[in-house]
């Protein structure tokens, strides 16, 4: 006789009857289901606590150890792992039985004995209640991503990357020690959307996250903080960790041509270079101030280069409306 294949379907049984288990392991295996199977309540515990854990389930109500309503509600009481769809399998056929049994976490029930054909259904819906949850899970995966990261780039987008200073922020004031932030600046970028086309400048922007990406470590947050600039934000680091991690970055764009459509093009980068520490704690909005100085100066002092900022005692209160527009047409 052939399988019916249900491929990557999963399921546990604990059901203390052997004669019951193998034939309810027969049925299961006929149907196409990979079958995990405990005699009693506290080996399907056990089983229920592993990484690869079913998200099926078939309990028999009267097990040794745990019983199938107390296993339910033991399930349930883990909310760090996905949604197991249980099946409680009973003798007993008093309604209020069959409410306890819902009651303590059970999505359906049957009784034996029990209809092979019945069971299989059962099984089917919830196999499609599983497969809905996994793909609204998907979606909100998505929507998150969406609302976190760049299009363009798949790096963080602007809210997410101030987001991370301001939680590195907090655990420094908590923990103590440093951390720094870099803000980076493409030099002359409107040249090449002018000379190129954006259909070109969106690809230099790609390939710069990309660049700056390889260069972090795993722990490092690199977003997109607008238009051709990034932020980079380097838990525990100093001023010199953080101005080593900013010349890493600029020689990775600026050393290799980027190979684009319209032919290669040399890229460079001003990099400004803020650092938050113990002795001296520093929001979001004070830390990038002074990266954004930083920057300034870099961009006025030759372009493609990093600029440590002044600390906070030297930094004036504000900037002039002549400053200010200084500093944006140093930025082009």
């Amino acid at each position: 006789m052939t399988k019916e294949k249900q491929p990557g379907t999963r399921i546990l049984i604990a059901e203390d009857d052997p004669v019951s288990r193998r034939v309810l392991q027969a049925f299961l295996a006929k149907w196409g289901y990979e079958v995990l199977s405990a005699s009693d309540g506290i080996e399907a515990a056990r089983l229920f606590e592993t990484d690869d854990a079913p998200t099926l389930a078939i309990l028999d109500w009267m097990m040794p150890g745990i019983e199938g309503p107390e296993l339910c509600k033991r399930v349930r009481e883990r909310k760090d792992r996905p949604y197991t769809y249980i099946l409680l399998l009973t003798a007993r056929t008093q309604r209020d039985d069959i409410f306890r049994g819902l009651e303590s976490g059970a999505d359906d029930y049957l009784t034996k004995p029990f209809d092979s054909q019945e069971l299989r259904a059962r099984l089917h819906v919830g196999q499609r209640i599983l497969d809905l949850q996994s793909r609204l899970m998907e979606a909100g995966k998505r929507l998150r991503f969406q609302a976190t990261h760049d299009p363009l780039t798949g790096l963080y987008n602007h809210g997410a990357i101030i987001d991370a200073i301001d939680r590195e922020s907090a655990r420094q004031l908590r923990e103590g020690g440093s951390f720094g932030i870099i803000l980076l600046d493409l030099d002359h970028f409107k040249r090449v959307n002018d000379t190129y086309g954006h259909l070109v400048g969106d690809a230099v922007l790609k390939e710069t996250g990309r660049r700056i990406a390889s260069c972090v470590r795993p722990y490092d947050t690199v977003g997109r903080y607008g238009g051709e600039e990034f932020l980079i934000v380097a838990p525990a680091s100093d001023s010199s960790g953080a101005f080593h991690l900013s010349e890493r970055i600029r020689e990775a764009i600026g050393v290799l041509n980027f190979e684009t459509k319209a032919g290669p093009i040399n890229v460079t980068v001003s990099c400004g270079v803020a650092v938050g520490g113990a002795n001296r704690p520093l929001d979001s909005q004070a830390l990038l101030q002074l990266a954004d100085d930083a920057l300034y100066q870099a961009k006025k002092n030759g372009r493609n280069r990093s600029e440590p900022a002044n600390t906070p005692e030297s930094t004036g209160s504000g900037r002039s409306a002549s400053t200010q527009a200084g500093m944006d047409a140093a930025r082009h």
